[in-house]
């Protein structure tokens, strides 16, 4: 009898063609990977600092709940939504879906919106440290957020950094969908 943690693994026949191994853990692990940082942010929303060193406040309440919550919800429906480059929902659309509803997807109404979020997001989430306190972003040069000790600083750097692979993740996903849907039968 094998173990069953998560779920039971999807039929062979859910795609077209069987997806790699790697590609399937990949797309159910993202969500995984991105909950520590969604669970990071949410203590903000209530002005809970977690140790930073904030110079110019925090919003008001009305403005960071919604602001925090959507941000956390967001993050996890496009991360599951990854899901879709590996599934049967992502090569022929649900039948629940009005007009579209059982229609074969075009691979490349996958593909482009894909690798466009991924490069998005790879450039969102990548920095490089200069030192000093300063990181160079897509945004420019930015000032690094102060912490009241090391043990906060550990754990943001724990729980934010896997945001960094997000973008890449949904390229690698986005060409094997691509490769598969392309590849000639045979």
């Amino acid at each position: 009898m094998t173990p069953s943690l998560l779920h039971t693994p999807p039929l062979v026949s859910d795609t077209e063609r069987p997806v790699p191994r790697w590609a399937m853990r990949l797309a159910y692990v993202l969500p995984l990977l991105l909950l520590p940082s969604c669970l990071w942010r949410l203590p903000f929303a209530l002005h809970f600092e977690m140790g930073q060193i904030q110079e110019r406040g925090l919003p008001p309440y009305w403005v960071s709940i919604p602001y925090v919550l959507a941000l956390s919800v967001l993050t996890e429906v496009t991360a599951i939504l990854a899901v879709g480059l590996v599934r049967g929902w992502g090569e022929v659309a649900p039948a629940w879906i009005p007009v579209l509803g059982g229609r074969r997807i075009r691979p490349m109404a996958a593909v482009v919106p894909a690798v466009l979020g991924g490069l998005i997001l790879t450039l969102l989430f990548t920095n490089v440290p200069l030192g000093d306190g300063r990181r160079l972003t897509a945004f420019g040069v930015m000032e690094t957020v102060g912490y009241t000790n090391d043990a906060w600083e550990t754990l943001a750097t724990i729980c934010i950094a896997p945001t960094a692979v997000w973008g890449p993740v949904i390229i690698a996903l986005a060409i094997a969908y691509y490769r598969r849907r392309t590849r000639a039968a045979g």
